[in-house]
């Protein structure tokens, strides 16, 4: 990771001379840099008038930064990067183009995406403000080497959330935690368990789904593998989540797609085929990520930035490219027919986890992003789940709190 973020703060620096007519700027995190390392010269290729430059910031100040950016009408650049969790927040705010427009033409483009990722870079009047250049299909990965020393197969320990739990019994003698944090399968069921027509924490009509039955469960099975001393109380991006997955000391990860660029690239390199994927527990499908490229209003150089958008998200060529440079798992569905979807991966034990990601991906269900979900997120999956975890906090006064807290801040 070091090594990551040392070559975005270099690409920083690369930035000294004033951009021309025709030259346009990336601002996104990493490792969005090593993907367009590859890319950008063969784009110039074609594009010869046209000079492509990037700015990296780490995930949250990328997203600080913009913030600011789009408040203060200047300072992004011509093309960013915005995450899942983040799409709805700033399209509302009103700062990007409507690519919906006659001069962008973006809706032509729809049927080749995946139906749930296109639909959340809409906005609440139904026009497209963020085109999707990846997704993360919920997936959990596990240790193959941890499962085997108890015996059965994969599919008898993802059967149901009972199941699930009484593997982590079984890894509890060996002194093996079934996962890192129990807050991670909280957050799984939030947010894969939509009803249709409904967001992740409002219906259509806003009102409030925070003290709902599937907020409820999602508590419950959580706190049911925290009373059973099953999770690690591990949080994610740390050291110590490294090395449980180094040393084999938590057998399962629910996750997108994503997570094995990273297991296999710098957090545990060394364990390539010991690592297996499977669906999620209990028949579930969802996404765990994701990104959008947008073109602030501020843009100067609008023209050029929606033909590299289009490049990037909507040929074959360069999604592709996205899954091999820096494992991005593809949006547009066309290339799910691509050879390299049944390579077998050498990390994983030579499975063929491409396809189940594909499989996944198109299963997943269409939801809307809201207003007010980046608060509800951080009230409801920061805040309570954690007073309930961690204090042992009653589930509904917990939730019924986060609600009366949401919907003050949300107003």
């Amino acid at each position: 990771m070091k090594k990551i973020l040392l070559a975005a703060a270099a690409s920083v620096a690369l930035l000294t001379a004033p951009a021309m007519a025709g030259d346009i700027r990336f601002d996104g995190f990493p490792d969005f840099n090593s993907h367009l390392d590859k890319l950008i010269p063969s784009y110039a290729a074609k594009h010869p008038d046209t000079k492509i430059t990037y700015q990296m910031n780490d995930h949250g100040d990328h997203h600080k930064k913009l913030t600011t950016n789009l408040a203060t009408g200047s300072g992004a650049g011509d093309v960013v990067v915005v995450d899942v969790s983040f799409i709805g927040s700033f399209i509302n705010a009103g700062g990007f183009e409507n690519l919906s427009g006659s001069e962008y033409g973006a809706d032509a483009l729809e049927a080749g995406f995946v139906g749930y990722a296109w639909n959340q870079g809409k906005g609440s009047d139904g026009n497209q403000y963020g085109i999707p250049i990846d997704i993360g299909p919920g997936v959990m990965y596990y240790r193959r080497d941890v499962l085997e020393s108890v015996g059965g197969g994969i599919d008898g320990v993802i059967t149901d959330w009972d199941s699930y739990i009484e593997y982590g019994k079984k890894l509890k003698e060996k002194k093996v935690f079934l996962i890192a944090d129990a807050a991670d399968v909280a957050k799984t069921i939030v947010l894969t368990t939509v009803k249709n027509g409904d967001g992740y924490y409002f219906d259509k009509d806003g009102n409030s789904l925070i003290t709902s039955e599937r907020f409820v469960k999602a508590f419950e099975i959580a706190k049911r593998i925290r009373d059973e001393g099953l999770d690690g109380q591990i949080g994610a991006w740390t050291n110590e989540w490294y090395d449980g997955f180094k040393k084999g000391t938590v057998a399962t990860q629910l996750s997108g797609a994503w997570l094995l660029g990273h297991l296999q690239n710098w957090m545990a390199p060394d364990t390539k085929g010991k690592w297996g994927v499977s669906n999620l527990p209990n028949g579930i499908f969802g996404s765990w990520g994701g990104s959008f490229l947008a073109i602030p209003k501020q843009a100067k150089n609008k023209k050029e930035a929606w033909e590299f958008i289009k490049y990037l998200t909507s040929t074959e060529e360069a999604q592709v490219a996205g899954l091999k440079n820096i494992g991005a798992f593809p949006v547009l569905k066309a290339t799910y027919t691509d050879a390299a979807f049944d390579e077998p991966l050498e990390f994983l034990a030579g499975q063929k986890a491409r396809q189940l990601f594909a499989q996944v991906a198109q299963k997943v269900p269409a939801v809307a992003p809201r207003k007010g979900d980046l608060i509800a997120e951080d009230v409801v999956l920061n805040g309570a789940l954690a007073e309930v975890l961690n204090d042992g906090k009653d589930i509904m006064a917990a939730l019924k709190d986060a609600e009366a807290l949401v919907k003050r801040r949300v107003k």
